[in-house]
């Protein structure tokens, strides 16, 4: 793909996401999103392989079906309502439709099958994007309807994607994948708690996406995508490899790392509500996670292959670390202690 087209797709992106975060209007947030689609589809079939083709073609259609469902609830509110301010949503068959269609557009169970075959189906890069920038406006618009929202409907979705993201995550090979897996759970602990505390969804998305991003560009740096291939990185970036380790754990949720600062205050907030059970429940599934993260870092860091034979070792890599890696793997690691400053900028 040459440059000129890079570069109007990623602007397109970007016009996407800005023209859903900041409007009012249904209608604006409708065409923001539906540029999103459009200019994700070439960059995911970029490869032409039947992979990514089929990849594309899922996207498509579960997108374009979550943005008509978006659509048709806000119909629905404008006409008994006469509002088409997206905060206005009052409607209680306007609120189910959105909910519904919020979730495909997230990947929220049930609404998630799509989400693992798309992300296997594309590069690391655009499954980072596909797992942060385009989950980034279905976000806004639930952070903006959550006063609206059935938080009974939202919990349940939120403990089922927990339950489904750990359970289905534990018995893969593609790091493309587990990190799918790992994006559905995440998605569980936002949906819980954006009805009580909009701002601690919006808290744990920011730092979702500062941990994935640090973990998607470590394998593409070291072009890790399956677990027998992550099995023999350690002599090409033995460095990267061990702050890699790190960075998964961080995702899992492990203090002291960055990852449990947001498990800490949701449950606190869900303690707080007195739905002491949910926050019991999700925290329980939380270990499911933990499992496959800790499979991921051992792949990455204490094993060597089983049979040394018959894989081929990569060279040491002997190029610096990439400045964003870095940064990011930083930040991934090193919040907890000024969780104090962060809560009161947020």
């Amino acid at each position: 793909m040459n440059p000129q087209a890079k570069l109007i797709f990623a602007l397109s992106l970007t016009l996407g996401t800005t023209l859903t975060i900041s409007s009012n209007h249904w209608i604006m947030a409708w065409t923001g999103l539906e540029i999103n689609t459009l200019a994700i589809l070439p960059l995911i079939s970029k490869s032409h392989h039947p992979r990514a083709i089929e990849a594309a073609t899922k996207y498509f259609l579960v997108q374009a079906a979550a943005s008509a469902l978006v659509l048709f609830s806000s119909m629905t509110n404008a006409w008994h309502t006469g509002q088409w301010d997206i905060t206005q949503l009052s409607h209680p068959t306007s609120c189910l439709i959105l909910t519904v269609a919020l979730a495909m557009k997230l990947g929220l169970v049930p609404f998630h099958f799509w989400f693992p075959e798309v992300l296997q189906g594309s590069s690391l890069i655009v499954g980072l994007l596909l797992s942060t920038l385009m989950k980034f406006p279905p976000i806004t618009l639930l952070y903006l309807t959550s006063p609206s929202l059935k938080p009974s409907v939202l919990m349940t979705m939120a403990i089922l994607s927990a339950a489904l993201g750990g359970w289905m995550g534990l018995n893969q090979t593609q790091t493309r994948k587990i990190l799918a897996f790992s994006s559905i759970s995440h998605l569980g602990w936002m949906a819980i708690i954006v009805a009580y505390s909009p701002k601690l969804a919006l808290l744990n998305f920011y730092l979702y996406t500062l941990m994935t991003a640090a973990v998607f560009l470590s394998l593409n740096s070291i072009k890790a995508l399956k677990l027998s291939t992550l099995m023999t990185t350690w002599t090409k970036a033995p460095s990267l490899n061990a702050i890699l380790l790190l960075t998964l754990l961080s995702l899992a949720g492990l203090p002291p790392l960055t990852g449990f600062l947001p498990k800490w205050l949701i449950i606190q907030e869900l303690t707080k509500q007195e739905v002491a059970l949910a926050a019991t429940i999700i925290a329980l599934l939380s270990l499911l996670g933990l499992f496959f993260y800790l499979r991921l870092a051992y792949c990455a860091t204490i094993t060597l292959p089983p049979h040394t034979t018959n894989h081929m070792k990569q060279w040491y890599n002997n190029k610096p670390t990439n400045t964003m890696v870095a940064v990011l793997t930083t930040m991934s690691l090193m919040l907890l202690p000024i969780s104090p400053i962060i809560l009161t900028v947020v």
